[in-house]
């Protein structure tokens, strides 16, 4: 049994053990002795800090592999989707919500950031509360995005007008999200960030206007940025500027920023991001199915940018695996830089430690005294591991593939137990999300 603490003091400890006393850790060491109303063995399993998922979109859980996009490049895999999104209601995206936090659990993920940018019409429901009420439910934390699109096709934007809300409104209700929402205290549940979609969906006085807002707030902001070759050349075209240039003079860098993709940057660019300490999330399947590219992040991390990992939305995925992503992260970056590029250690790293700074968290991602009692338990017992039990921590990344958590706490709550969610059946869940993916489609094609 190993104990990966991410903190630097403990580093990694076999055999040891973690006393959690309400939501918090409060000791990690050998033979502590105890009273406690529940003692769990861990004997075989590997202890990490739960994974944190820097950039989700969750409803994209009702439109995986959905034929238009199999095959298609971001722009084109968006235009085929927006036909879809159009229809949401918001028991639809707190269903979809259900299911891929429910996924993020189970793969060993207890806090996700999810932009949700998709508000069509004006249906009277708060698709933000869909989505806090479904993370409440699992018992995982959020970092809720309230994004927005306002440059509809008919402004020269890549989105269907009906897709798009005015600015006033996306401001004035941006504001509201974060009135009812955001809570900024320690080992919080929920916390609110605005997140303008992209530069070719929302317009440059909105980026900068919510620029201005988050921070009269005191709420991080994100986007996505230089994800593709045809955002690169739509910024040039528009605005004569790279996307890192144009998001720069908008009031876009700094410390309580992160952003999407990142794929797209040259050596000057990266070096900006470490010198405003600009975070990224790290997106490595979903760059992989769109034919984006592979983000420069040894080099990110090599210059000291902050990165955390994601799975981004489950329609460019087509999973919420946290652990798969890990494992892909370790091995992409191989490609062109060599084995020694990218370490399990490193990335394991990211997922944790990383994440947290991402998202401005100093109270998750690490098991020591003082942190939250987010955790994951892997099983490496069976045969998949058999032969590299000797370094458990390379055992998960290396060797198993879509390997469920055995067991997950949020926050001081076991929400994962034997594999299997602690507070939802999957079945029925899975039921849940078919009707609501065929609704979609069929008010698609009528």
């Amino acid at each position: 049994m190993l104990v990966a603490s991410q903190d630097e003091s403990l580093g990694e400890l076999a055999n040891a053990d973690v006393l959690v006393e309400g939501r918090t850790i409060s000791a990690v060491g050998k033979d502590l002795k105890v009273a406690a109303d529940e003692t769990i063995d861990a004997r075989g399993r590997l202890i990490v800090p739960g994974f944190i998922n820097t950039h989700h979109h969750l409803i994209q859980v009702l439109t995986r592999a959905v034929t238009p996009g199999q095959d298609a490049e971001l722009f084109d895999w968006l235009v085929a989707h927006y036909g879809i999104w159009r229809h949401l209601s918001g028991a639809d995206l707190q269903v979809a919500a259900k299911a891929g936090l429910g996924e993020l659990l189970l793969s060993g993920c207890t806090c996700c950031a999810d932009q949700h940018y998709v508000c069509p019409g004006d249906q009277g429901e708060d698709l933000f509360a869909c989505e806090a009420e479904a993370a409440a439910e699992l018992g995982i934390r959020l970092h809720l995005s309230r994004g927005s699109m306002s440059l509809g096709r008919s402004r020269g934007g890549l989105p269907p007008d009906e897709v798009v809300q005015d600015e006033d409104f996306i401001l004035n209700d941006s504001q509201r999200v974060v009135e009812r929402f955001h809570d900024p205290s320690r080992y919080s549940m929920c916390r609110v960030v605005l997140a303008p979609c992209s530069p070719f969906s929302v317009t440059p006085e909105l980026m900068q206007e919510t620029a201005n807002l988050a921070r009269r707030l005191g709420v991080r902001l994100h986007t996505h940025l230089a994800e593709t070759k045809d955002e690169e050349n739509f910024c040039l075209d528009r605005f004569g500027k790279r996307p890192l240039a144009y998001v720069q003079d908008l009031g876009w860098l700094g410390p309580d920023v992160w952003l999407a993709h990142c794929v797209h940057l040259d050596a000057g660019e990266i070096a900006l991001l470490a010198q405003t300490k600009t975070g990224v999330a790290h997106c490595p399947v979903s760059n992989l199915r769109l034919g984006s590219g592979i983000a420069p992040v040894p080099a990110m991390l090599a210059a000291g940018v902050p990165v955390g990992l994601a799975v981004d939305g489950s329609a460019s995925n087509d999973s919420s695996n946290m652990l798969r992503e890990l494992q892909l992260a370790l091995l992409v970056h191989r490609i062109g830089t060599g084995p020694a590029a990218m370490t399990a250690r490193q990335v394991l790293r990211m997922a944790t430690v990383g994440g947290a700074q991402v998202l401005g968290r100093d109270d998750t991602g690490v098991l020591a005294p003082g942190y939250a009692a987010d955790l994951a338990m892997f099983d490496l017992r069976g045969l998949a591991y058999a032969g590299a039990r000797h370094d458990p921590v390379a055992a998960l990344l290396f060797c198993g593939l879509d390997q469920r958590a055995e067991l997950v706490m949020a926050n001081g709550e076991i929400v994962v137990r034997d594999q299997r969610l602690c507070n939802l059946d999957e079945w029925e869940l899975a039921d849940q999300v078919d009707r609501a993916s065929r609704r979609l489609l069929q008010a698609t094609s009528a």
